[in-house]
């Protein structure tokens, strides 16, 4: 995938994560701050290593290899993604991911 790409994906899926936010759902807007911050993490490694992995497990040794403080982030906060399929999430975890991002976002100078 291309830069352009990934920048598109953020800002769609970022919007999306907003608007569920704003209807209090979440679960799904979690689902969507996640996914947002696996495009931003794969601009990252795009950015650093020319390269885009192919799946969670590839990002992970990517990220471990390359920015660890990305990897240890995404290391703490995934089982909350993983929670998303079986569990409701409440609004002040949902609220910890959607900070994260834009911390994210800011940190990295993604330009959106």
């Amino acid at each position: 995938m291309n830069k352009e790409k990934l920048i598109e994906n953020i800002k769609t899926i970022l919007n999306s994560a907003e608007l569920v936010y704003k209807t209090k759902d979440y679960t799904s807007s979690t689902i969507l701050y996640f996914k947002t911050i696996f495009s931003i993490l794969d601009l990252i490694l795009l950015q650093s290593s020319g390269i885009t992995p192919k799946d969670h497990t590839e990002r992970f040794r990517m990220l471990e290899n390359s920015h660890k403080e990305l990897y240890e982030f995404i290391d703490k906060y995934f089982k909350i993604y993983r929670d998303t399929y079986s569990i409701s999430i409440d609004k002040e975890t949902c609220e910890d991911i959607r900070k994260n991002v834009k911390r994210i976002i800011k940190e990295y100078n993604i330009q959106i």
